[in-house]
């Protein structure tokens, strides 16, 4: 099948591009001696998480219990669950990933240390502790090095769990001082910090200026986006998903419809420029408005302007959102259609 043959709209996945990119970070974390462990809920496909472990990576960081059981279930032993675990309704699900994985949890609340614990009791078996710190953010994480420790010494003395580290998101402007307190504190305590884990893509080829920072976890670099072509760390050559649409409606001299709206194309702007993606090949247009099926454009300013049933291509603001909306993507090499495959852990919102 050739690309012009798939109905629209459609994520279509550049997979030289992919490999490239995962090369690419790859080989800056090795050189740099920073352990990769790249965040899958950008892609959320098994064989793409398959591809970043086989060309170095650790493991992989997951944001959902239900989308690391798919990740586990595929065989991924080395997880990372990024994210504050709480309630009691979370225990049997957290239990049985534990069951499948290696696994470690990130938290900044002894609630979300309490829901870890008793799963791990349950388990029989121990999950490692990420402590969350925040460092410029102002998202979550604890800000206070005191609070830190004393919530380590608690992780230390539960005989199913152990301290695993420290980890931010993304590196902020307070990180190293923060680390640099924090490594004070810890040492008087007579705690080892075993890792340090930082967050995102945009400040990925940044993080060896951190001399604390041991790992990095980064998602949207496997894809890349207009955002991240915004922050300077890739290039529309390097974009690997462009989703696919026809033009539907031409009602006015400077405008045309295309057939993605708001549940094919991300709500997200971006701090530097308009409109809602980049059209391929008509970068004057302007993506003005998402309704739920149709996405609005300005062509007023495009000296060539499409026609109805033209086929364009978007690079989404965020590719991560584009990933969760879709049932299945499309993976081509060189325009040839190679496979339409599932997006097995999309919709894993547990």
């Amino acid at each position: 099948m050739q690309i012009s043959e798939l109905d629209t709209p459609a994520p279509v996945i550049d997979l030289d591009k992919v490999e490239a990119n995962i090369k690419a970070l790859q080989n800056y974390a090795d050189s740099h001696n920073i352990v990769l462990r790249p965040h899958i809920k950008t892609h959320k496909l098994p064989l793409l998480a398959h591809k970043q472990l086989a060309t170095g990576a650790k493991g992989i960081t997951c944001q959902k219990i239900s989308e690391a059981m798919v990740m586990a279930e595929s065989g991924i032993q080395d997880i990372l669950l990024s994210y504050n675990i709480v309630g009691k309704q979370k225990i049997k699900p957290l239990t049985n990933l534990a069951c499948l994985s290696d696994l470690k949890v990130g938290l900044d609340n002894e609630v979300a240390l309490a829901t870890v614990a008793e799963a791990a009791t349950l388990a029989d078996k121990r999950i490692g502790v990420v402590l969350e710190f925040e460092s410029g953010n102002e998202r979550q994480g604890l800000r206070e090095v005191s609070s830190c420790l004393a919530l380590a010494q608690k992780v230390q003395s539960h005989a199913k769990l152990y301290f695993a580290g420290l980890m931010t998101y993304p590196l902020g402007q307070y990180t190293d001082a923060w680390l640099n307190e924090a490594k004070s504190a810890f040492a008087k305590a007579g705690m080892d910090i075993p890792n340090i884990s930082a967050g995102g893509t945009p400040a990925m080829y940044k993080a060896h200026e951190h001399p604390d920072i041991t790992e990095l976890r980064a998602g949207t670099y496997i894809y890349h986006d207009r955002a991240t072509v915004n922050a300077g760390v890739a290039t529309w050559q390097n974009c690997a998903l462009h989703l696919h649409v026809t033009v539907v409606s031409h009602p006015h001299p400077d405008r045309v419809i295309i057939d993605a709206g708001s549940k094919s194309l991300s709500s997200d702007l971006i701090s530097s420029g308009k409109g809602y993606g980049q059209l391929v090949g008509y970068e004057e247009a302007v993506i003005y408005r998402l309704n739920e099926e149709h996405g609005l454009v300005d062509i007023s300013a495009c000296t060539r302007k499409p026609k109805i049933g033209d086929r364009l291509e978007v690079i989404p603001n965020h590719v991560c959102v584009v990933s969760n909306l879709h049932d299945e993507v499309v993976l081509q090499r060189q325009g040839k259609v190679e496979a339409i495959v599932p997006v097995l852990a999309r919709g894993k919102t547990r």
